[in-house]
């Protein structure tokens, strides 16, 4: 499937606002098809195509959110996750909202989160499938509240991007769609506290503090497997589109000096610093954030916006106010030079600075979840982390190693029977037909 250059998109402004219907329904009762190979239009046809045999229903229809509040301010975001939560609460037993919660510290925090299947990392808090319709509409309604309208559609399409796999997929990984949500700390008292939410292929971990008026979702794992899928109405579904727009703009910006390098080689890297893992941060590889001009910059902080930015505009602004003090980053870029996801095994790429850590690692297999004609490799299957050295979890707790093979350095790169592939090429290679 070819797209066109990043430096042709115009991004959504960052909003938000009471979710769409349409994407309650995406969560809750979509009919999924296999994606067909080629351009939108294709994949429109090939949809209209299928016979009912072939759709298969996602069980859960009818699930909807109550968090109608349209919160600009990071006060306000605070006040409506709050607010959701505490929603929420009121629909568990006793013994769920013990199972729900963990006190703000708790170092489970830190290992409860990963890139791999919950079979493989035990995820904390309640699992969303054992959970009734209206509790799941509750527990939607936090993320709602947390999240902008863009960051909770990107979720949305994560979260069925798993589901679909599960549908159509050769994959015998059981767990593949089940999201689980844990809550930190008190929602209803005037300390910090924080929301856990994740599966394979998401794991975000927000901390809000209201006496510092504050919200991070350092750290946070975002994942997509496939890139593209179409639902049964034609619609494309490409949750990390946003992403690759703002990745390649910035990409595009950069004259031959700067692209020799950023760039590090044709072959794909592995992860460096895994989710659900400690990590020694590198530095100094690649281009500097010293030798980027404004424009360069800005386009750099649009890039990392798509991870600190997932909440309201205050504190997006905040946020990216705090990194852009101390942009001395390094920036390093692997693998394909153009948005076009017919050619290649996809891009890594690296910012690494003093208060923002970001790594996009497209990984080379499937890891079994295979469907006819669908990318689920290179551009279709990708991890992402983003860390903030010097405040991951709002310093409440020192990132621990989870459990499974997904703890450390080594060994969240891909997924079992996948895996990333060790990077090639060094500093200064020159991209092959840079654009």
């Amino acid at each position: 499937m070819t797209h066109t250059t990043a430096s042709t998109r115009a991004r959504r402004p960052r909003r938000r606002g009471a979710l769409h219907l349409a994407s309650l329904a995406l969560i809750g009762g979509l009919i999924l098809t296999a994606c067909a190979p080629g351009g939108p239009d294709e994949a429109a046809m090939a949809a209209t195509t299928q016979t009912s045999a072939e759709q298969t229903y996602v069980t859960g229809a009818g699930f909807s959110s109550s968090s109608s509040v349209d919160a600009t301010t990071t006060t306000e975001t605070i006040s409506a996750t709050r607010s959701a939560a505490e929603a929420f609460m009121a629909t568990l037993s006793d013994e769920q909202v013990e199972t729900l919660t963990y006190d703000y510290d708790d170092e489970t925090k830190s290992t409860s989160w990963s890139n791999f299947p919950v079979t493989f990392v035990e995820r904390a808090g309640l699992n969303l499938a054992d959970l009734t319709d209206e509790q799941k509409s509750a527990a939607l309604g936090v993320l709602e509240g947390l999240l902008n309208d863009e960051a909770y559609q990107t979720v949305v399409g994560i979260m069925n991007g798993d589901q679909y796999l599960l549908d159509h997929s050769t994959s015998s990984e059981d767990s593949l769609g089940q999201y689980y949500i844990a809550i930190f700390g008190d929602p209803s008292g005037t300390e910090a506290w924080a929301v856990q939410f994740g599966g394979h292929h998401l794991g975000i971990n927000a901390d809000l503090n209201s006496t510092e008026n504050s919200i991070t979702f350092a750290p946070t794992h975002l994942g997509v497997q496939p890139a593209v899928y179409t639902d049964a109405s034609g619609q494309e579904i490409q949750p990390f589109d946003a992403i690759y727009s703002s990745a390649f703009a910035f990409f595009d910006s950069l004259n031959d000096e700067q692209r020799e390098a950023l760039y590090q080689g044709e072959q794909v890297e592995s992860m460096v610093c895994a989710p659900g893992g400690t990590c020694d941060f590198p530095t100094g590889t690649g281009l500097l954030g010293a030798d980027l001009t404004d424009e360069q910059k800005s386009l750099l902080l649009g890039v990392i916006a798509n991870w600190a930015g997932m909440a309201d505009e205050e504190t997006t602004a905040a946020t990216l106010t705090d990194i852009e003090a101390t942009l001395d980053t390094s920036i390093n870029w692997s693998g394909a030079t153009e948005y076009d996801m017919s050619t290649g095994d996809g891009i890594y790429f690296q910012i690494s600075g003093p208060d923002v850590y970001i790594e996009f690692a497209a990984q080379q297999g499937s890891a079994g979840a295979d469907v006819d004609g669908v990318t689920t490799s290179g551009w279709g299957h990708v991890h992402t982390i983003y860390r903030d050295p010097t405040d991951d979890y709002s310093g409440s707790v020192t990132q621990q190693q989870s459990s499974g093979p997904g703890g450390g350095p080594d060994g969240g790169s891909g997924d079992p029977g996948g895996g990333g592939v060790p990077g090639a090429g060094g500093p200064g290679a020159v991209p092959p037909e840079a654009p």
